[in-house]
Parts: C-alpha cells; sequence; structure tokens
C-alpha cells in the first residue's frame, strides 16, 4: 500500500509540483498519467526515497520494488551474476538467495539467458532482467517507470502479461504516457499536468478527461 497526501516539491527552475494526493492499493495496477516534464518521475523518486518532499508525506506500507525508466544495467555481468548481486543487496544469502532468484527467472521467463552477458539481450530481455531485479526481494509495492519505453508490440504485450500476474499480490504503479497501456492493463489513474494533480480515479471514470487533456501525448 502506498498513499501519498498532499505531495509537493520545488526546483529552482522555478518549476513546482503540488497537491498531489491518492493512493496505491494491493491487488490494483494505478497509472500516473502525464506528458514528458508533468513531474511523474519526481512523484515516483520520492516515493522510493531518492529525494524529499518539501510537503505533504508519502506513506509506505512494506517493500518497494523499483524498475526506472532507464535500466542502467551492468553489461558485462551475465545475467545470473547481476541477479544473484541484486539479491546480495537486499540482504538475501544461502538458501533465501537461491530461492528468490529462482523465483525471478521463472516469473520473468529467464531461464534461456542466464549464462548470456548481459550486453548481448535484446531491449525486452533486458526490461525483463531489470524487472527481475525488482522483483527479486519479493516486495509488497511494485514501481515501474515508463516500463514499455523503446520495446516493440510483442514484447510490450508480454511485459504487460507479466505485470498483471504480479498485480494479484502487489501494489503496482506505473509511469506512462500512452492512454493505451492504460486502457489495456490499469484499474485506476492519476492524471497529471504540469506538476498539478487533475483527477484520481477509476479509468473509467476519468476517461473523457484522460481523452480531453491528454489525447495527443
Amino acid at each position: 500500500m502506498i498513499q501519498v497526501c498532499d505531495f509537493s516539491k520545488a526546483y529552482k527552475s522555478s518549476f513546482k509540483i503540488s497537491g498531489i494526493n491518492f493512493s496505491v492499493e494491493p491487488g490494483k495496477i494505478t497509472a500516473l498519467v502525464g506528458a514528458n516534464g508533468s513531474g511523474k518521475s519526481t512523484i515516483i523518486k520520492a516515493i522510493c526515497g531518492f529525494h524529499y518532499a518539501d510537503g505533504g508525506q508519502i506513506l509506505v506500507d512494506g517493500k518497494i520494488g523499483y524498475l526506472p525508466e532507464v535500466s542502467n544495467l551492468p553489461d558485462k555481468l551475465y545475467t545470473a551474476d547481476f541477479l544473484t548481486y541484486a539479491a546480495r543487496s537486499y540482504g538475501l544469502s544461502g538458501s533465501q538467495l537461491d530461492f528468490a532468484v529462482r523465483q525471478a527467472v521463472t516469473k520473468c521467463g529467464l531461464s534461456d539467458v542466464l549464462t548470456k552477458k548481459i550486453k548481448t539481450l535484446s531491449k525486452g530481455y533486458k526490461q525483463r532482467v531489470s524487472l527481475a531485479q525488482a522483483l527479486i526481494h519479493d516486495p509488497e509495492n511494485l514501481i515501474l517507470d515508463e516500463p514499455v519505453s523503446g520495446l516493440d508490440p510483442l514484447q510490450i504485450s508480454q511485459l504487460h502479461r507479466l505485470i498483471k500476474d504480479f498485480s494479484s499480490t502487489k501494489s503496482i504503479l506505473i509511469s506512462t504516457h500512452i492512454l493505451s497501456e492504460v486502457e489495456s492493463l490499469c484499474d485506476n489513474v492519476v492524471l497529471i499536468k504540469n506538476g498539478r494533480q487533475l483527477g484520481f480515479g477509476s479509468k473509467a471514470d476519468l476517461k473523457k478527461l484522460m481523452e480531453g487533456e491528454f489525447g495527443e501525448i
């Protein structure tokens, strides 16, 4: 469970985010929707603890798994070695580490690339590896920043199926500017424009507002 309560953040450039209020519930996929530069990544990074709010509160119940928009994976590592490193970074060891890696590999469909260096993987497989590291410690909350950026239609479909599978047991927040992704994948929507929240509710309730405000993004 994630709750964002009257969040605000100001920058020296005079851009300010304020009045952000929404929750991400277990078993639901919530979309944070807005054009590039609207403040989505700032909100997500605050939830993950990369920086602090200037005002309001962010409450997180449970662990967080984070998939950044641009995954800076270590190209020279083999997939298996990277996932082992990721598990260790969360404090896992011994049988717990082995189980966590096996689970992440199975859930993300990585068994065929465990012995391959990350630099040799396709964009789709690199995104799966990034998702596996976000899941490897079995977090209650999963945050995905533009998860399908740069993927082809087949890879997008495959990743969406994975995300839907995970949503049965996790609270998932997805940052996106693709309305078709919201329509096919998400339950609830937070609409952001120029650092302001325009609405929060079910995608059915906010469909007309989304189309009116973001139909061209």
